[in-house]
């Protein structure tokens, strides 16, 4: 005798924790899987689930046994081939939320906010019901988007045609579903869209979280992302990025679409990533960031601490406090040493960093070679290293992080830990009909 039919709203399973029957977790739900049908309701062929090694794959619904509590039971039984989307599927959150569609009784049109999955039988599921709203979004005095008109819950057969293209489509509702994602997380979900989508979706982004996810993205689609903004926000995002990142961002545009970004930016802003320009990409000065922690010589371990703490700093950049003389803004004064995070946590709060700091710490010339930079970041095991000119100004900071950029193939971040480019954009065959 079967179960009592389940119903779940789609943007409820976006980072749905996926288990075996052990109650081992498997990965978290990424998005639905839908095949549209000439009548009736969507079907619901299965899950895009991120798997360790933020390897998205395809489980069916077929291997779905119960969603509940928050939480997705299965088989067990995972295909680890990577997922792709065929030309006839549909991804329910990100291509279906938000999106303008007509009723079919002609009262106009309505914004779909969600999207009702039911278990129409044992294993199989549809998409039934859409939760939508009348009138169109709009800004608000803040900038912000505000909803306004009546949310009602539908049918699917009261919709006139959900699937067709839309020519403009919003994605508050989409980012909602994905608010809690790490900006690598979602890089890889915009990398899955289509190019239109993409668009849309990098758009509505605040500045502050599409300079994160365009550090996190390949040349290609940073680049596209850029290049399709007004030039005004545009120069904002750049003006949020690391000044090493916007430097990379910018010497992948024509120079003279980088040099009106440029113009547009904040002088403040623009004047140590044009400083990053001069340099060769393979060199320290190329890779330096120019916004390390720096100190002078009287502060103490106390205010270094405090400094390192910082929740918007990279943990490559809090594992070395710089110090140097006066000015503190790079280029500084003369750069005297560096203080280690570990040396700092067994020092007594009010010790003055010129006690403490390692004057041995070999700083790099700003020409120096990715094999010179790599070999002493190796050499010494550190994560970190300063970069100074002829006159012993420090300049800026090599992170490991920026050299394993620049070590890797240009397209490390779309291709799996363990699988080849060549063979994801192969044909995929999946055992036993998963998607017949």
């Amino acid at each position: 005798m079967s179960g009592p039919t389940q119903r779940v709203f789609a943007a409820r399973l976006a980072g749905t924790a996926v288990f075996d029957p052990q109650g081992d977790q498997v990965g978290r739900v990424r998005d639905v899987v839908a095949l549209p049908r000439t009548r009736g309701p969507l079907s619901v062929l299965g899950l895009v689930v991120e798997v360790p090694g933020r390897r998205r794959v395809f489980v069916p619904m077929t291997r779905v046994t119960h969603i509940e509590n928050g939480q997705v039971l299965t088989t067990g039984l995972v295909n680890m081939r990577r997922f792709e989307q065929r030309s006839t599927e549909t991804l329910v959150l990100a291509e279906l939320l938000d999106k303008t569609v007509a009723m079919a009784d002609g009262s106009g049109p309505v914004v779909v906010e969600d999207v009702g999955l039911e278990q129409v039988r044992a294993r199989d599921w549809a998409v039934t019901r859409l939760f939508v709203r009348r009138g169109q979004l709009r800004r608000g005095l803040s900038g912000r988007l505000a909803r306004r008109g009546e949310t009602l819950v539908v049918g699917i057969a009261e919709i006139a045609d959900l699937i067709s293209p839309d020519a403009d489509q919003a994605a508050t509702n989409l980012l909602a579903a994905f608010e809690g994602l790490k900006a690598t997380d979602l890089a890889d979900t915009l990398r899955e869209l289509t190019a239109k989508r993409r668009l849309e979706v990098a758009s509505a982004l605040d500045d502050e979280r599409l300079a994160d996810v365009l550090e996190e993205l390949g040349e290609d689609d940073r680049v596209e992302i850029l290049s399709a903004l007004e030039g005004e926000r545009a120069a904002h995002v750049l003006e949020e990025m690391q000044p090493d990142d916007a430097a990379d961002l910018l010497a992948e545009l024509p120079a003279e679409q980088a040099e009106a970004l440029l113009t547009l930016m904040e002088p403040d802003e623009a004047d140590p990533v044009r400083r990053l320009l001069a340099y060769d990409e393979d060199t320290a000065g190329g890779l330096m960031t120019s916004e390390p922690v720096i100190l002078a010589p009287d502060d103490t371990v106390a205010e270094a601490l405090a400094h390192v703490r910082r929740v918007e700093l990279p943990t490559t950049l809090a594992t070395l406090v710089y110090v140097c003389r006066p000015p503190l803004e790079t280029p500084t004064g003369r750069y005297l040493g560096a203080a280690h995070i570990q040396r700092l946590l067994r020092e007594p709060p009010q010790t003055p960093l010129g006690q403490v700091m390692d004057k041995d710490l070999q700083p790099l010339a700003p020409r120096a070679g990715l094999q010179r930079v790599t070999r002493e970041l190796a050499a010494y095991n550190l994560v970190s290293l300063p970069v100074v000119d002829e006159d012993g100004h420090l300049l800026g900071a090599v992170t490991a992080d920026d050299v394993l950029d620049h070590l890797l193939p240009e397209d490390w971040r779309e291709q799996d830990e363990d699988e080849p480019r060549r063979r994801r954009r192969s044909a995929r065959v999946v055992p036993g009909g998963d998607r017949g």
